[in-house]
């Protein structure tokens, strides 16, 4: 396999690269962008689901194959686009799971005004059946009244301030992204992570049925106890949010998360790391306090948002980790560590 060795200036864990791998084609559903690609491996070829633009910012996923991390196939038509007015402006972000044997797609479903998480599921990766919207069907403005039962209520603030001078923002429901499911139940139960600003939160149901505006109401009254990660360090001053399926290693669940940093120059958005509890994944064994990777080749500077690399799906290949990323919201890179490498680092930074 061919690449090569970088070591990104702001990590202290050892990658490498192997450049842009996808691009925008002139294909009439992509031709704006390609980025934030689901993948999943089987039988020796990588199966990725990313989102893919239009001219004009509309969103279907579209399909390929990888081998080496080289495309081989790809497809020219979208593989999952909007049929439903919930995801009519889009349907973004991608992340898959298998878990006891279906294939489970989470995404963003988007209406032009509300950010919400459907999910589709498959048995063969080749067809799926769209399971509808999961996330909390809240107004803003009632979302807000039940997370002031937190005792540290300003943490939550933040997502209040980012929405309160929205034009509709008394239409505005619970602005929901960046969800992905575990790839295997824990205790018996799906766990979904999700986020609401500025944290990282999961939750857990025995069905998809039971996520219910009943069920969102009595989550939100506690949400501080469903917390996975709070932001900490300098490179996530802002907020920070899903990323990749967690790796299940002996040592513990290998998280990779975006986090967003505040700058005089506008937003960084940089990949980060923690390792999670195997059997109750709000216990943080360890976390980098040192960005993974972050923007630093001209096609992750550069683009239709400019300082972004956005990790949003791994592929295992032995003791070799290959994280896919979007890039500047414009193209789709992959990087590669050592397991072993990252867990030894995450060694050195235990929360306990």
């Amino acid at each position: 396999m061919a690449s090569v060795a970088t070591l990104a200036p702001l990590s202290k864990v050892r990658l490498k690269t192997h450049g842009a791998i996808l691009h925008p084609t002139n294909f009439a559903f992509e031709n704006q962008a390609v980025l934030n690609p689901a993948c999943i491996q089987r039988n020796g070829e990588v199966h990725m689901y990313y989102r893919a633009v239009r001219q004009g910012n509309y969103s279907t996923i579209g399909y390929c194959k990888l081998r080496e991390n080289k495309v081989v196939y790809r497809a020219t038509e979208p593989v999952l686009a909007p049929e439903f007015e919930y995801e009519s402006h889009g349907i973004e972000d991608p992340r898959i799971v298998e878990c006891e044997g279906i294939f489970y797609l989470i995404y963003t479903a988007f209406d032009g005004l509300n950010a919400r998480i459907a999910y589709a599921s498959s048995t063969d990766l080749e067809h799926w059946k769209k399971g509808g919207v999961i996330s909390a069907a809240l107004l803003y403005q009632e979302a807000v009244e039940l997370c002031r039962h937190h005792t540290s209520t300003r943490v939550y603030d933040f997502f209040q301030s980012h929405y309160q001078d929205h034009p509709n923002a008394s239409d505005l429901l619970l602005y929901e992204k960046d969800a992905l499911l575990f790839p295997k139940k824990v205790h018996g139960k799906f766990a979904l992570v999700h986020r609401i600003f500025p944290e990282i939160q999961v939750i857990y149901f025995t069905d998809f049925a039971d996520l219910t505006a009943d069920y969102w109401r009595e989550n939100l009254r506690s949400l501080e106890s469903h917390t996975l990660l709070r932001p900490q360090y300098w490179f996530e001053n802002r907020h920070i949010g899903g990323g990749c399926p967690p790796v299940e290693t002996p040592d513990g669940w290998l998280f990779i998360y975006h986090a967003v940093e505040e700058t005089v120059h506008g937003r960084v958005y940089h990949a980060a790391l923690a390792l999670l509890d195997l059997e109750d994944p709000t216990k943080v064994i360890g976390r980098l306090d040192y960005p993974l990777f972050s923007p630093e080749e001209t096609w992750e500077l550069m683009g239709d948002v400019n300082n972004v690399v956005f990790p949003s799906g791994t592929v295992t290949e032995g003791e070799d980790l290959h994280i896919f990323y979007g890039a500047a919201d414009r193209c789709i890179g992959v990087k590669t560590v050592h397991i072993p490498e990252l867990l030894t680092a995450l060694q050195a930074h235990t929360t306990a």
